[in-house]
């Protein structure tokens, strides 16, 4: 019999490895505190309760080329997604990129984001994730700086390490940026986006100091009512979009003292315990991936706490960043239970072989895949996936059992064009409204 009770911990493992691309969580030990005593989830995030802290979705859209359709396809209904998601009343859209395999066409997400930025008025957009290790940290710090100056600060930066596939060959970049280089590209984008001059003098990256242009720190400048509409004439009758409901402005990280820091958001994905760490100590918000389920997410976050205490860190200013955690998930809305999850079945495992069994490692290491009908199955049971109740009930039951507040759900499992726009559509007329 199928389980529809959302709340339900599910019986499944979880945190078990995903056919996916990039490193595996590894499971850490429960923190504690001082006293010995698990620490609450409370204690753990920092968050404010439910009613105060309001939940906010986006849709996740990896481009996926599912079996029989063209590249031009998959990117279209990636396209026509995102409009529907503004339409739709949704946060955010969060790009995926990838290279050389039909899991995802979309080989730059910054890029992508710059076409949906110039296609909506009100939504985020941001990319989860720009693979640093394939990218110079400069050249997508430029392209961020653009597009947050340009779309008046809607614009969110999402990097990872991505996986040791043959990508870092191909571009140049050796197995040596993925297993080691994480860190100092990492630096070397933060310091890019926060300042104005710029020079570097490590092991992957040496050049003399040059200016930042153009300034992410630089002040927005908002534009007026008619041209954020895209009207030629103000004072033409107009019907306003939902707006976003920001309770700590845009989402960006924070300095030492607490300050919300200029220029684009950025959010580091974080798989294993090493990412976590690295995250906090740098004051940034993670993303947490597909495969995690509600306790790998409190083990992250217990991890995370730990690491920003360490760091001299405070308790306000971690109850401030803990509200910009993002999780990704799956979202599949229906009028029974059953249908949502024979939807997801009957194409998701398909294209999880098509797409994932592409991929090549970069040194022949070998590479296992878990079955991708019983992946699928997992995440089913693990997110957003039945009647529009349960769908609200599920995200409400994770962002009360671990204080994540914020959603990027994968909408487009049913690899249809149209059942993917109905399914946005559904997302933001009955879902949303029972998160509120």
């Amino acid at each position: 019999m199928t389980k529809t009770s959302p709340r339900a911990e599910t019986r499944r493992p979880v945190g078990v490895r995903p056919p996916a691309p990039g490193p595996v969580l590894t499971t850490v030990p429960p923190l504690t505190a001082v006293a010995g005593e698990p620490l609450s989830a409370a204690q753990l995030t920092g968050t404010l309760p439910p009613d105060t802290a309001p939940v906010r979705v986006g849709a996740f859209l990896l481009s996926a080329q599912f079996p029989g359709q063209t590249h031009g396809e998959a990117l279209e209904r990636t396209v026509r997604a995102a409009v529907e998601a503004e339409r739709a009343g949704l946060d955010s859209v969060w790009l995926a990129e990838h290279h050389f395999v039909p899991y995802g066409v979309c080989p730059n997400a910054a890029t992508l984001a710059a076409l949906l930025l110039g296609r909506t008025r009100r939504i985020g957009v941001g990319t989860a994730v720009s693979v640093l290790s394939t990218s110079h940290p400069v050249a997508l710090g430029e392209q961020a700086a653009l597009l947050h100056l340009t779309s008046g600060g809607r614009f969110t930066l999402g990097v990872g390490r991505g996986g040791p596939w043959i990508d870092l060959d191909v571009f140049g970049s050796g197995v040596d940026a993925f297993e080691n280089g994480f860190p100092e590209r990492l630096d070397l984008l933060l310091r890019w986006l926060r300042g104005s001059r710029v020079g570097a003098d490590g092991p992957q990256f040496s050049f003399p100091e040059v200016p930042v242009v153009p300034q992410a720190t630089e002040s927005l400048r908002r534009p007026g009512l008619g041209s954020w509409l895209g009207l030629d004439e103000p004072s033409r009758p107009v019907r306003l979009p939902r707006q976003r409901q920001d309770v700590d402005g845009p989402g960006e990280e924070l300095t030492a003292a607490g300050r919300p820091v200029a220029g684009p958001p950025v959010v580091v994905a974080c798989t294993s315990p090493n990412g976590v760490r690295l995250a906090a100590e740098r004051g940034l918000p993670m993303l947490l991936g597909m495969h995690s389920g509600d306790d790998d997410k409190l083990r992250m976050l217990e991890l995370y706490r730990a690491a920003w205490l360490a760091a001299g860190r405070g308790e306000e200013q971690l109850r401030r960043i803990s509200r910009q955690h993002v999780a990704a998930g799956v979202a599949q809305v229906d009028d029974r239970a059953a249908q949502a999850r024979a939807t997801l079945l009957n194409a998701m495992p398909g294209w999880f072989e098509y797409g994932l069994g592409a991929h090549r490692t970069v040194d022949g290491r070998e590479r296992k895949m878990r079955d991708p009908h019983q992946y699928t199955e997992l995440l089913c049971d693990l997110h957003a996936v039945g009647t529009p109740k349960q769908c609200a009930d599920r995200l409400l039951a994770t962002a009360e059992r671990t204080g994540v507040r914020r959603f990027a759900l994968l909408a487009e499992g049913s690899g249809d064009r149209e059942a993917t726009l109905h399914n946005i559509a559904r997302l933001g007329s009955e879902v949303l409204p029972q998160l509120a």
